[in-house]
């Protein structure tokens, strides 16, 4: 059985996550509406990642014998100003993510719950990557600048990145 405290961390998150999955879905609509192919497709994957992120917390909580709360959502926000806005709400998003995860390991270790400090471990490597990834596609996106001609960069840009996750999740089912 879970800690309450631990229980309750562990249920916002779900909602974190919920809330993450929102945004990405309602990003990739965005690009998609723009024009930017590579970059909706982008989201439509980190949209359903975050979903998959959410449900591995349903079923830990459920699995110790506790009750996974899945949450109402708030409306993401439809509109943006530019792609590098997108990418720099992005990077804020998956920083308050990484932190969320962190208090909840915080939260384990007072309470001495090693079960879920090594289920955790999942998401601590997973967020790494993830802040890793937003900081990289920034990068580029500052080398290539703003305008007309950039969008068509950066979505090229992203695209490759796609092919890479495409690639790299093809390689995990053969290994499986």
């Amino acid at each position: 059985m879970l800690n309450e405290k631990v229980y309750k961390a562990l249920n916002q998150q779900i909602e974190v996550e919920a809330d993450s999955s929102a945004i990405y879905l309602a990003m990739a609509s965005w690009c998609d509406k723009e024009g930017l192919a590579g970059c909706a497709q982008f989201f439509y994957a980190q949209s359903d990642e975050e979903r998959m992120h959410m449900l591995k917390l349903v079923h830990y909580i459920n699995e110790m014998d506790a009750h996974a709360i899945v949450p109402g959502l708030t409306a993401p926000k439809i509109d943006y100003p530019s792609i590098q806005d997108v990418f720099q709400i992005v990077y804020k998003q998956e920083k308050l993510v990484t932190e969320s995860i962190h208090k909840i390991m915080d939260i384990c270790n007072e309470c001495n719950d090693h079960a879920t400090i090594h289920f955790l471990q999942w998401y601590v490597a997973e967020q790494r990557e993830e802040e890793a990834q937003v900081r990289e596609i920034l990068d580029k996106i500052r080398l290539i600048g703003s305008g007309g001609q950039s969008l068509y960069y950066i979505d090229k840009e992203i695209e490759k990145i796609n092919k890479k996750r495409i690639a790299a999740e093809a390689e995990e089912e053969a290994a499986a």
